[in-house]
């Protein structure tokens, strides 16, 4: 299945095109940024961020699946706590959470998620989040997200 090729730039992840059309891609690249940098709705236990009411998710999960459907991640709850030790542990819950569809609906086999602190002796130090997703064809796909470069790799 291809999707539109999304790609991260200088002020985040846009549609790819070459001499003016939309480029297409037949990997999970797409699926997994979508899946990870879209906001899912929090549930109603989380705890928001410091002076926010605002649940975020995505205005169609509402349509789809007759309302089960929760496109994207939590991981946005993370955005403005310090990397204390809990952290990376619910990063890779919130990324395995976004990613089960893949196995659900067949497009992988599946999913390992590790997220670990770059600088462990700073409160204030960034996650790197690695991801294998295991295809039904055989091998793995590895995407991994450096937060303070804001650069991705995916093979």
């Amino acid at each position: 299945m291809s999707d539109i090729l999304l790609a991260f730039g200088a002020s985040g992840s846009d549609m790819r095109m070459a001499e003016g059309d939309l480029l297409c891609d037949d990997s999970l690249l797409t699926a997994v940024i979508i899946s990870l940098f879209t906001d899912r709705l929090a549930a109603p236990d989380d705890r928001l961020p410091a002076e926010a009411d605002d649940r975020r998710g995505w205005w169609a999960d509402a349509t789809l699946q007759g309302g089960k459907d929760n496109i994207g991640s939590r991981l946005w709850l993370l955005g403005r706590e310090s990397t204390t030790p809990d952290v990376p542990e619910r990063a890779r819950a919130y990324a395995a959470e976004a990613l089960q569809w893949l196995v659900d609906e067949g497009r992988a086999t599946g999913v390992q998620v590790d997220a670990r602190r770059l600088h462990a002796a700073d409160s204030s130090a960034n996650l790197l989040l690695t991801v294998a997703i295991d295809a039904p064809q055989g091998g793995t796909y590895a995407f991994v997200y450096n937060p303070v470069t804001s650069t991705y790799t995916f093979a």
